[in-house]
Parts: C-alpha cells; structure tokens; sequence
C-alpha cells in the first residue's frame, strides 16, 4: 500500500514529471492523429482502386487485345468451380488516345485513356456508376452515354447557331420574283457519347473554401463536342471520330478523373477496327475471400495464352506496398518523440534518486524490501506513461474529430492552402480511427515510460541502508 501512496504523492508534487506526461501526451497524440489521417486516405485510396479494377482483372498482353471475348465470357460461366464464386463479368477496351475540344474558341488537347465499355455491364462489377455525377445516370446507367435534356438543348443551340452563322445569304431578287420556299428543317445528327473525367472538364481553383459553389471552373459542358484521335488495331493507323459529353465520372482521385475518358465498347471496337477484341475482362466475385482459387483456375484456363490474370491488388501491387512502408516509416519516426519523452523519464528519475537516497535508507531501515523500492520506481514510470497516454488519446481524438476545422483555422492564420484540394478533388480530410492501433500505440507508449524507469529503480533498490542513511 505504501507503494501506491508514495508513487501518488510523487506524481502531485513533482512538478517536473509533468514535462515527461506532455511529452509522452503530445507523442501519442501525434501518433493517433497521423495514424488516423493515413489510415483515411489509404482506405479511401483502396476503395476507389478496388472499385475502378474489380476483383479479378485479366487482360491481355497488347493494346491489340485478344479476339472472341463472347466465347471467353461463356467458357468461365461453364466451369463449375468459377460459375459458383463469379456473380458479374464485362469486357473493356482500353487504349491511350489524344482527347481535342475548344474552350473560348481556343483548341486544347491533352493526352487521355480511352475505355470502351458496356455501361450496365461495367456498373455490375462496381466502380463506375457510383461515380457519375448525374443521378439520373447513377440510378440507370444504361442511359449514361445518352444526352440529358439540359444537355441535348445545349447540343441544338451550339449546332444550329453555328448553321445559322454560316449559312448563305438569301438569293437578289428581280422584281416580282417571288423569293424560294425555306428549305425543310434538317435534322441535327448526335454523335455517341462519352463520359470523361471530372478533373478534364473542370479546373479547380486554388485557395477557395470547399463549401464555395464556384470552387470548380467548367470548361467542357455535357452537349458539347470533343474529339477523340487514336489508333487501329492491326495498322497501327490513326484513327479518329467525334462524340459528345453526356456525363462526368468523379472518383475523388486526381490520377483517374484527369486521364479517364468511356465511351461504347461497340462503337470504340468499330473505330479500332476491332470487332469482337478487348483488352481485358473484369471479373467480380461474390466473396473476394474466393480470389486466389478463382485466379489459379483462370490461370489454368488459359495456360496457352498470353494473358495477365491479377487480383486488383496484384496489379497495384507496387502502389499498395509503397504505403504499407510509408505508413510503417513513419510510425518508427513519430515513436522516437515518445522515447524523448522516456529519456526525459530516465534523467527526472535518477535526479529522484539522488535527491531521495536517504528516505530510501529510511524505508529499508523500516523493513522496506529491494523489490519493494524498486516497485516504487517502475510504478512511478507506470502511472506517468498511463495519465500522459489516456490524455494523449482524448486529445488525439479530439484533433482527428475537428481535423477539417483545424485545417480551416490554419489556412486562415497562414494564407496557405495546407490541404490541396486540387490533387485528391476531396472536399475532406478523410479520416479512419482504428481502435487496435489507439490500443498498440497506447501500449508502446506505456512500455517506453516502464523500460525508461528500470534503471533509476534498479539503483534505488540496490542502494545499502546505512551508505544512504549517510548520504549528505
């Protein structure tokens, strides 16, 4: 009992352990936050690449595809171990091109990926309907390559002013001539449609609040023409044709909404001279736990081809690992403010001990045993790694909970944009709280305060009664 009253009465009147609890408390802090705000960033990462890849990716080994997609698609349906764990399947077409469009009458091209697909298709192995901005394409996304009043309006307006504005002038007439009848209304012809990136079509502006409705500037509207150039499947020969924006896919993902471009699979196929060709097949599973047996069997299906065949996290194997060590790196890094913390513990503790050598001869001369002195110092150690973790962790909380108004006040106060929304297009710091990592990093705290205690303790407890009842 005289241990717990000691360590008790140390802890309120040592002032100065109070610099190892704020160190201990800012070290588990800052753990707790910058585990939280990777852990958000990461998982919203997984999400959207898992959801733009499926579970099971094969593809082939060029930009030429492999040919009778149908037949493939109706050869796994056959299999009995594959037609069991598979519930949805579509084939793509996937190929680089250059992507024209005019914004204030001034040409602009960039480089883009071309991806031919079927829209219902695609959205049943997940990833692509979910990130249509329009929510009429959301809920039916067999229409998504179909222009939306709004938009077929703007198409009308842009051709038939054009028409307007070019047309001839009207014939001179000689006196009495009655003038030609007006030609009858030519219909105005729509070219297929095509989804691009939200990233493409918008700029985002720099330094604005991301409540501002005009945070984004649009430079390409659905009904308004783009120009996609290309090349063929077999030649190589560049090919091009015009479509028209219907929709924008926005995955939050700076990478994806500044390079994606859907169009139909059929019609890119016919563009490409590639009838019947893809360039991969997406598979989903009903149970991604199935994974590595659906991937051995596809992998024994087609032994005799080239083809690629990877679970989604396979394929962004190098992304993945690169924040697994990232994250791990930096945990090592941030650790290190709690073992100043422990070395602060180290020095308070010995000047304890030399301040109080002789009480300590005292309590051995009452009868106080060498563990006992030494219990005294570890639960010392003990109490300030638990009051500085326990406050640690509210306040850590409390930072990752109201990040976002942090990250506001701070923009304020320095004129600088500490969150770019313009790489992430989040309107959020997005954040993951992991109870078992608070709980590992509280446990690690906890133990670098006990470890740092053992050698003031073990001094103490092996000091002789009568040297330190001597002690000046």
């Amino acid at each position: 009992m005289y241990k717990l009253l000691l360590c008790w009465r140390y802890l309120r009147t040592r002032y100065l352990a109070l610099v190892c609890i704020v160190s201990v408390m800012l070290g588990v802090a800052t753990l707790i936050v910058v585990n939280s705000v990777m852990g958000g960033f990461s998982t919203k990462l997984k999400e959207r690449l898992h959801g733009l890849l499926s579970d099971v990716v094969i593809e082939a080994a060029d930009y030429q595809g492999f040919g009778d997609a149908a037949g493939k698609l109706a050869h796994i349906r056959r299999d009995p171990m594959l037609s069991e764990k598979i519930e949805a399947m579509t084939p793509t077409l996937e190929i680089f091109a250059m992507l024209q469009y005019r914004y204030n009458d001034v040409p602009m091209t960039r480089p883009v990926r071309l991806i031919g697909i079927d829209p219902v298709g695609r959205s049943q192995v997940g990833g692509f309907s979910e990130f249509l901005v329009h929510s009429e394409n959301r809920a039916h996304p067999a229409r998504a390559f179909d222009l939306d009043p709004e938009g077929q309006r703007r198409y009308e307006f842009n051709h038939r002013g054009q028409s307007l504005l070019f047309r001839e002038p009207p014939p001179v007439l000689a006196p009495g001539e009655k003038p030609p009848p007006d030609p009858p209304p030519s219909e105005i012809h729509v070219p297929h449609g095509a989804i691009i990136g939200y990233a493409i079509a918008h700029y985002r502006k720099r330094n604005v609040h991301p409540e501002d409705p005009e945070k984004d500037l649009t430079m390409l509207r659905p009904g308004e023409d783009i120009i996609l150039t290309t090349v063929s499947g077999q030649k190589l020969a560049p090919v091009f044709d015009r479509f028209v924006v219907t929709d924008y896919i926005k995955t939050e993902m700076s990478e994806y909404d500044s390079n994606y471009v859907y169009v139909p699979l059929e019609h890119l196929q016919k563009l490409r001279a590639m009838e019947n060709r893809v360039t991969s097949i997406q598979i989903k599973l009903k149970d991604y736990q199935d994974a590595p047996q659906v991937v051995a069997r596809l992998k024994e299906i087609f032994a005799s081809d080239y083809y690629e065949v990877q679970t989604w996290e396979e394929k962004q194997g190098p992304l993945l690992a690169a924040i697994r060590v990232e994250k791990g790196i930096l945990n090592i890094l941030l650790f290190m403010i709690i073992a100043v913390a422990g070395f602060g513990i180290l020095a308070i503790f010995s000047m304890i001990v030399v301040e109080k050598t002789r009480d300590i001869g005292i309590l051995k001369a009452l009868g106080a045993s060498n563990g006992g002195i030494m219990k005294i110092f570890l639960g010392y150690g003990l109490l300030l790694g638990v009051v500085g973790a326990l406050i640690g962790t509210g306040l850590g909380l409390v930072i990752t909970e109201n990040i976002n108004e942090i990250e506001h006040l701070l923009a304020k106060l320095t004129g600088q944009d500490i969150f770019p929304r313009d790489v992430y297009y989040f309107d959020r710091i997005p954040t993951d709280v992991q109870p078992m990592n608070v709980l590992l990093i509280n446990l690690g705290a906890v133990a670098i305060a006990v470890v740092f205690s053992v050698l003031p303790a073990l001094r103490a407890a092996l000091l002789h009664p009568v040297r330190a009842l001597r002690y000046e």
